[in-house]
């Protein structure tokens, strides 16, 4: 069994940084549902942007629909705001294999036509199907196929904006 440390808090730093240097005027930040929807509720609080942040889910645009089935995650799709014309910052938690973000994509269009979509991961654990490649991701690592990576919110823990975010690695 491999052991991954990582520290979820001070990625989150980074990602801060990150996406400071990625906003543009007009532009929202739309979480992936559900680790990258508490990363942008997040952000948009220690950023203070202005506005609400959107949420976005991939169960209506699965390539495994088929297999998997709906999702209860179907319904939590909400973007507060026009889509039309507007620079979308998408934040995920875990970017994988592309396929997640391809689908939040073609929802996103469902909505809309943005004038641009960037995206911003907290960890790029690499083995990409798909062309799709984060603009900022505060780390990459290398985690095997057979294990899963997930950002885990820890509500009513840590001293005040401290340790609200941990990893979870499962598998071999």
């Amino acid at each position: 069994m491999t052991t991954l440390l990582l520290d979820a808090e001070a990625l989150y730093a980074d990602l801060v940084r990150g996406v400071q240097r990625l906003m543009q005027p007009d532009a929202a930040l739309v979480g992936i549902w559900s680790g990258g929807a508490w990363l942008a509720e997040r952000l948009q609080q220690d950023l203070k942007i202005p506005g609400q942040h959107g949420v976005i889910s991939s169960a209506l645009h699965r390539d495994d629909f088929g297999s998997k089935g709906m999702n209860a995650s179907a319904d939590h799709t909400k973007l507060p705001f026009d889509i039309n014309g507007r620079h979308i910052l998408l934040i995920d938690d875990v970017l994988y294999t592309g396929r997640t973000t391809r689908a939040v994509i073609n929802e996103l269009f469902d909505f809309g036509r943005p004038a641009s979509v960037t995206l911003a991961v907290l960890v790029d654990r690499g083995g990409r199907e798909l062309p799709i490649e984060p603009a900022f991701s505060a780390a990459r690592v290398a985690v095997s196929p057979s294990q899963r990576l997930s950002l885990i919110k820890r509500d009513g823990e840590g001293d005040g904006e401290r340790g609200r975010f941990s990893f979870d690695l499962r598998g071999d």
